[in-house]
């Protein structure tokens, strides 16, 4: 169950995953579980893509459960066994033993699975929520190279970073443990979930992000263009899709997948639920689906409605007994009546231009740097912005003077000359082309205090 947002659903409404290959670099083998076109997961393979679901280890001894399980699907998605607070209940002391059960079941069965989830501020063990700082940082990177290395080559795709936004209409990220180590930590999670396995895809996943207008939605596109501008490995943006009358199915969600699409990642609905399973709102989330070459795939987070963590709702498209709805039919007959798209179908929608914060190039042709820092007791991180002039770099140099008793205990995007006093940091190959009056970014992470940073730019 879900239980963290079963809690903020009280509190508000909460709207609240390929091809023979999805996109370069990590082959994913869609197996049809039965008859083509007579099962949710036969259908979706037959499109080139897959439809899943979220499993429960505590379920698989039930016959009934794993009778649709196994007819139905063709991808799984564990639905707490992989959190932090199951995988790593003590510090240092990792515990797979659920996980594993569910990813053998699926596996042995011709089934693919997705991680979930790596990095997120809710199902946190003790130990993790009473940490902060640069301990934290370090714990929440073993975790994920932990994780990600134990089920490298058994996972197809990784939710690396769930839920970092905040809702409302600030856009900004949500204020976490995690957060307050510093506005980079999405972008170390990535860096180090691709590191841990780099045939996996690497999503960012989140809910309240399917209305295109929404603020939300706006934030997470903007980090992940970002993120894909600076070559921060991430394949993929999970949409939740959790709907009922209060957060209802958007007119503009077929908008939000073709836009996330055009950025260059595969978009994947990873968790859906519809209350009361309306069969128009659930053809209409996979008729879209099917018209974004990109999407590829579907998760419903749950089999039957006494499985889900909404079962009053009855969201599923199984009734508690096991019984098809209409949403089923419906489903069904959206996947059967779509079309396999071509590999090089463009979105159907052009995200409206969108901008980053402004920066004033400097007036010659060198560049400038300016410097944002996250300080806490003992540590900081830093975020380093160079911005070229009236021409563009082909490389750069940055020099930083560090206070005393500063050392820098981690970096990116950047390769350095000293961890104390005065430092040196220099393009990596992916970000020393810089065009003129555009940006690029680097940071890193020390000890000590930041004080009074001024970084200093040379075109190279």
């Amino acid at each position: 169950m879900r239980n963290a947002k079963w809690k903020a659903a009280s509190r508000a409404a909460i709207a609240l995953t390929g091809a023979g290959a999805l996109a370069a670099g990590m082959a994913l083998v869609l197996t049809a579980p039965a008859a083509a076109g007579t099962t949710l997961g036969a259908s979706a393979a037959e499109k080139g893509r897959y439809f899943g679901t979220a499993v429960a280890a505590g379920r698989l001894n039930d016959g009934a459960y794993t009778t649709i399980l196994n007819r139905e699907f063709n991808m799984v998605t564990p639905e707490n066994e992989m959190k932090i607070d199951a995988t790593e209940p003590q510090q240092g002391q990792f515990s797979y033993g659920a996980a594993e059960q569910i990813v053998n079941h699926a596996r042995s069965r011709g089934m693919n699975v997705r991680g979930h989830t790596l990095a997120w501020h809710s199902q946190q063990p003790g130990w993790m929520q009473n940490m902060s700082g640069s301990a934290l940082r370090q714990a929440m990177l073993n975790h994920v190279t932990q994780v990600a290395t134990h089920f490298r080559g058994q996972v197809v795709a990784w939710d690396v970073v769930n839920e970092a936004f905040a809702d409302g209409s600030s856009g900004a990220r949500r204020d976490s443990n995690l957060q307050r180590t510093g506005n980079d930590w999405i972008e170390a999670a990535f860096r180090a979930a691709r590191a841990a396995d780099p045939g996996a895809k690497l999503c960012y996943n989140d809910y309240n992000t399917d209305d295109w207008t929404h603020a939300k939605t706006q934030a997470v596109y903007s980090m992940v263009r970002d993120f894909k501008q600076r070559g921060v490995p991430i394949d993929c943006v999970g949409l939740q899709s959790h709907f009922n009358n209060n957060s209802p199915y958007p007119g503009n969600y077929r908008t939000t997948l073709s836009s996330f699409a055009a950025l260059g990642v595969d978009v994947q609905i990873t968790e859906l639920d519809i209350e009361g399973a309306s069969a128009t709102w659930y053809r209409g989330v996979v008729e879209d689906c099917l018209a974004v070459a990109r999407c590829n795939g579907i998760t419903v987070w749950g089999i039957r409605d006494s499985d889900s963590w909404r079962a009053s709702q009855t969201p599923l498209l199984f009734t508690s007994s096991g019984a098809k709805k209409p949403a089923y039919d419906a489903v069904l007959t959206a996947l059967n009546n779509g079309t396999t798209p071509p590999t090089t179908t463009p979105p159907t929608t052009t995200p409206p231009p969108t901008t980053p914060p402004p920066t004033t190039p400097p007036a010659n042709g060198g560049c400038t740097a300016t410097v944002t820092v996250n300080q806490w007791t003992g540590g900081f991180v830093a975020n380093v912005r160079v911005t070229a002039g009236s021409s563009a770099l082909n490389s750069w140099t940055v020099t930083i003077a560090l206070p005393s008793g500063a050392t820098v205990t981690n970096a990116w995007s950047a390769d350095r000359s000293g961890n104390t006093g005065t430092t040196n940091w220099t393009n990596v190959a992916y970000n020393g082309q810089v065009g003129a009056g555009q940006s690029t970014e680097f940071g890193f992470q020390a000890n000590g205090t930041a004080g009074s940073l001024s970084p200093t730019c040379a075109a190279r």
